[in-house]
């Protein structure tokens, strides 16, 4: 087996979305050092009015949106109004630059802002919220999606084909998810890409948001994993009605979509695809699908 080359840098370009990397390829009983692509992935620390909130491990790119979208999934903003400035961190008078900061900036009293979204991510990474407590906690402030559209079962194929044609990164280094949001007609509106597949999905509704483009009541969001709680839960607060996602759904994510009144599609392959919940959404051939 060959050695790597000791005298590689790791060192990532600032901004990178990927970077390369030698690796050593087996087929069988040949091996051939090649250059590989990977995905980069750093941390990103996030600041209200210039206190140090939380750290999130993202690729970078987009990284606006990103913070945009976990305020808005965590409540904390509404729509475009509850933000007053959003960009990197810049360094004072004799102050180190400290690279993947992005401060914030918010209207209103930032004191409750801060303690509110503190005490949400402390909860939604501890296991002592879950299940039918958190579904309904998020329902208090949330009511179910009683959206009216419908849309050929024909349409999720033809989503799933233009994202994976728009998947430029994940091309390159097969490390990455994406979300991508589409109109009611099929067309792909905007795409991201992210080591961590709710990253992906804030980024999107973030930079729908700093758009004001909110809510997205005529609008289908397609990630290219799994379809979990956190996906479903940000489509709920963006008010995105229908979600499919390449592979299965957790089953909190299935008990989500049916406590929201929303549609959930998953196991995309070729032109079959299963319905886990809203059914009505989804025509088929001049007929429900039931």
């Amino acid at each position: 087996m060959r050695h790597l080359d000791p005298s590689f840098s790791l060192e990532v370009p600032k901004g990178a979305a990927e970077v390369g990397h030698p690796v050593v390829k087996v087929r069988g009983a040949d091996a051939l050092e090649v250059e590989d692509h990977l995905a980069v992935e750093e941390p990103l620390e996030i600041r209200l009015g210039g206190y140090p909130l939380s750290i999130t491990m993202r690729t970078p790119g987009h990284d606006e949106d990103l913070v945009a979208g976990l305020l808005h999934a965590e409540g904390i903003i509404h729509d475009a109004d509850g933000l007053d400035v959003i960009g990197r961190y810049r360094a004072g008078d004799g102050e180190a630059d400290l690279g993947n900061v992005v401060n914030v900036l918010l209207k209103g009293d930032v004191s409750v802002a801060r303690e509110r979204l503190r005490r949400s991510l402390v909860a939604s990474s501890s296991c002592g919220v879950c299940g039918k407590v958190t579904v309904d906690s998020i329902r208090i402030t949330c009511p179910p999606i009683s959206c009216d559209a419908v849309v050929p079962a024909t349409l999720f194929p033809r989503m799933s084909a233009a994202m994976s044609a728009a998947q430029t990164t994940f091309d390159r280094t097969g490390g990455l998810h994406a979300a991508g949001l589409f109109d009611l007609e099929g067309r792909l509106l905007v795409l991201r890409e992210d080591i961590g597949r709710h990253n992906a999905v804030d980024k999107v509704v973030g930079h729908m948001l700093r758009s004001r483009r909110l809510p997205l009541e005529r609008h289908v969001l397609m990630v290219s994993g799994r379809a979990s709680f956190e996906v479903m839960q940000k489509a709920w607060m963006a008010r995105i009605p229908i979600v499919a996602a390449v592979s299965a759904p957790s089953s909190m994510a299935a008990q989500m979509a049916v406590s929201a009144g929303m549609t959930l599609v998953g196991f995309l392959r070729g032109d079959g695809f299963n319905v886990y919940a809203g059914a009505q959404r989804v025509a088929g051939s001049g007929s429900e699908l039931v």
